[in-house]
């Protein structure tokens, strides 16, 4: 037995498919099966059920296939610890993002992360809050920048700057003469909101729901730029982040107001696990991230 070993037998159960986990792991189909079949041999156990339409894996697999998760996982963090010690800001780093954040976060962030720390080698990777989580607990990503929740505290976090949240409307509207608004006004308001999936949906919901407003459910945007259309179009009020507004121009139909104290805001952290020997590195990200959005603060 050894780590490739390993490697095909985790991928053979999370794809449950002999060609799929094959082309995961950059090998053929009869060498992976093979590698399986003397597997089996040697742990003297049938580790799963072949049929000519899908592969079950018995519960002695399963068992075996979980603990092999475990292992890797173990291996892995060998590897980065013996690479952290030789240089703690270099090497390959895999850097997940949520979508409300990613696309106006980056480009604060990237030309200084490149001219700081140009040894690491960024891997960047955008999703929802549930799969970077998945993810991270898989040991496929190292650390995350998201907004942080309740739930999270099994993970190790760096708090990295509170985002405020704005209000966006039509030019047309009536409030577009007011320098600010306070959260309470949107009582018996229709708010325009993201698709389920995103957290800033929830949060948003949160603050608008506590203020007496409902959703706007004739629609769901897919992402904030969606949202952005829709409220250029006449078609409601939303609320965005405040990066993504500073990333706007002002002169393309919409408002954008501040809140009156106290603002609705969202903490935006970095997430890695507990166990994680690049903690180091992650401090020194979160850093610069910080003095990046000062401007928030």
């Amino acid at each position: 037995m050894n780590i490739r070993d390993l490697e095909y037998l985790v991928a053979l159960q999370e794809q449950k498919h002999f060609r799929k986990a094959a082309e995961r792991c950059f090998v053929s189909q009869p060498t992976l099966s093979g590698q399986i079949r003397k597997l089996e041999e040697e742990l003297g156990l049938l580790l799963i059920e072949r049929t000519s339409r899908k592969v079950i894996f018995t519960p002695a697999g399963d068992q075996l296939s979980n603990q092999a998760k475990i292992i890797l996982m173990e291996v892995k963090g060998l590897r980065d610890m013996a690479k952290n010690l030789q240089a703690p800001l270099s090497g390959p780093i895999h850097i997940g993002l949520i979508p409300t954040v990613a696309p106006y976060l980056l480009p604060r962030i990237i030309p200084k992360l490149k001219s700081e720390f140009s040894e690491l080698e960024l891997f960047l990777y955008e999703e929802q809050t549930h799969v970077l989580l998945r993810r991270l607990d898989d040991g496929e990503l190292d650390c995350l920048i998201l907004a942080y929740l309740p739930e999270m505290s099994r993970f190790g976090s760096v708090d990295l700057y509170q985002e405020p949240l704005m209000l966006a409307m039509p030019k047309a509207h009536p409030w577009h003469n007011r320098s600010k608004v306070a959260i309470e006004e949107l009582s018996g308001q229709q708010v325009l909101m993201l698709e389920d999936g995103h957290c800033l949906r929830d949060q948003a919901m949160g603050f608008c729901f506590a203020a007496g407003a409902d959703e706007d459910t004739s629609f769901k945007a897919t992402s904030l730029e969606t949202l952005r259309h829709m409220v250029a179009a006449g078609m409601g009020i939303t609320l965005l982040p405040q990066l993504a507004v500073n990333k706007l121009d002002d002169d393309n139909g919409i408002s954008y107001r501040s809140f009156e104290e106290p603002q609705p805001r969202r903490l935006i952290s970095l997430v890695y696990r507990k166990n994680s020997v690049r903690r180091p590195c992650f401090n020194e990200i979160a850093k610069l991230i910080s003095s990046a959005t000062d401007q928030l603060k």
